[in-house]
């Protein structure tokens, strides 16, 4: 494990803010009795925080959805006021799967919000993108995930970010790692990366690897039966969003978006418990 990259701040305080939009949210990692729906690596990610280092707030401004200027316009500068000493972000995935995306000028304005976090202080964690193998349809979109995940390595390496290099996590080649939908992480891909932020950032933890035995083979006939269940279950309603021109987020407020004090012992649950 790394050697603990985080320090509190100025006045002793350690608060931790999450950015972005539904990998940060934490859609897939299914919990009816916290915000939204979900739980997610990053409400683990300030759990494991807490019980290392008693005191820990976490505040999670990530909405599912949002694109990258929906992010700096409304998360950028809420965060900043926090005064954070940790902040993670992942944006600019839903950009890659617009039409008409200029990758170039996405990864302008990416900087841009990567160098006022940087600027406050905090340590800064970033996320390359994992390349999904959903569907051949997806594939022209590729060049531009190869993009994006080059400058966010170069400007990880430039402003001193610490990098989760998502794209290397060979456990998530695996179907179970990913919800329903093959877009969201399941609750063991969600645990999986909490485990691999907190060992970057030398943080001990007790979050083991999901152990299976390997995926059993399908048919033919099965497999052309999930197929069609995935194109009229998740495929359609995503382009009839995008024609409406609506998202999954419209409605939605951030989870947690103001610092909660998270408990050593009973997680985050425990605060709505009371």
């Amino acid at each position: 494990m790394a050697e603990n990259l985080l320090h509190p701040g100025p006045n002793g305080r350690r608060l931790f803010v999450a950015l972005g939009d539904s990998f940060t949210e934490g859609v897939g990692d299914h919990s009816k009795r916290l915000p939204n729906g979900v739980r997610g690596w990053a409400d683990r990610v300030a759990e494991k925080l807490a019980k290392a280092e008693p005191g820990w707030e976490y505040a999670n401004l990530a909405i599912r959805s949002k694109r990258l200027r929906h992010i700096i316009g409304e998360q950028l500068e809420p965060a900043l006021a926090m005064e954070p000493t940790l902040v993670t972000l992942y944006a600019g995935g839903n950009d890659i799967l617009d039409f008409g995306t200029d990758i170039e000028d996405l990864m302008d304005d990416y900087e841009f919000l990567v160098a006022k976090l940087a600027a406050s202080g905090a340590t800064v964690v970033l996320f390359t993108g994992f390349d999904v193998k959903v569907s051949v349809l997806l594939e022209p979109l590729k060049r531009r995930n190869t993009l994006y995940n080059r400058r966010v390595r170069e400007l990880a390496a430039w402003y001193g970010a610490v990098l989760v290099d998502y794209w290397c996590f060979d456990a998530f080649h695996d179907p179970r790692m990913w919800d329903a939908d093959r877009l969201h992480m399941s609750k063991a891909g969600h645990k999986y990366l909490a485990a691999q932020v907190l060992d970057q950032l030398g943080v001990p933890h007790n979050i083991s690897p999901k152990e299976w035995e390997p995926p059993a083979r399908l048919g033919l006939r099965d497999w052309e039966r999930r197929q069609r269940r995935w194109v009229h279950d998740w495929v359609l309603p995503l382009f009839g969003r995008k024609l409406r021109g609506v998202t999954l987020g419209d409605e939605l407020k951030p989870r947690w978006p103001d610092p909660v004090r998270v408990p050593r012992k009973g997680g985050l649950k425990k605060l709505l418990a009371g």
